[in-house]
């Protein structure tokens, strides 16, 4: 089978399709917020309940260093968040009803562990045909700030959305967004 390599994003949602229900469902949530948001994979899964409990566009997330953003859900992303809900307590610990994390999990944590989320996208890469190095929860981070680029926003406006302090650790993605617009148009023109 040929790998597919480009923007992962589609094909990783249709992989999450191939675990149980109850999985697959968690994962496209997982997948959709990432690549959503921009979030740290440690602000993800550290991600509370509450956060979640209206339906909002914006997440308020604690980020590095104690500092508060605001970041997007796309609709795809709260859709996804609507039908996690549905069977979020598949995953609660037993007799734990009150847990508070969203990515609840049995683990001594009380939430999803970075780890394993690494490890479910592994699989997912797997089962679409994309090599699993070339995927980790980072990379849907940098997808979603190349895009942003890519659609013409701010560099300081993807500085914000993503947390970072100092702009030159921002400005790693403009070299990224120009090399894919060169490769676009070597190829198309």
């Amino acid at each position: 089978a040929r790998k597919r390599q480009p923007d992962a994003h589609p094909w990783l949602i249709r992989a999450a399709d191939e675990k149980d229900a109850h999985q697959a469902v968690r994962l496209e949530c997982l997948i959709e917020m990432a690549y959503a948001s921009g979030m740290r994979i440690s602000e993800l899964v550290g991600l509370r309940l509450d956060a979640v409990a209206r339906d909002p566009a914006y997440l308020i997330v604690k980020g590095k260093g104690g500092v508060e953003r605001l970041v997007p859900l796309n609709p795809s992303a709260r859709t996804a968040i609507r039908a996690y809900l549905d069977i979020r307590p598949h995953f609660l610990p037993r007799g734990d009803k009150a847990n508070p994390y969203l990515f609840a999990s049995r683990g001594r944590s009380g939430h999803l562990t970075r780890r394993r989320v690494g490890q479910l996208l592994d699989e997912a890469a797997a089962n679409a045909g994309i090599d699993p190095a070339r995927v980790s929860p980072h990379v849907l981070r940098h997808a979603f700030a190349t895009h942003l680029l890519e659609g013409g926003a701010d560099l300081r406006v993807v500085q914000t959305l993503l947390g970072h302090a100092d702009i030159s650790t921002t400005q790693i993605y403009t070299h990224v967004a120009n090399e894919r617009l060169r490769e676009v148009v070597e190829s198309h023109h």
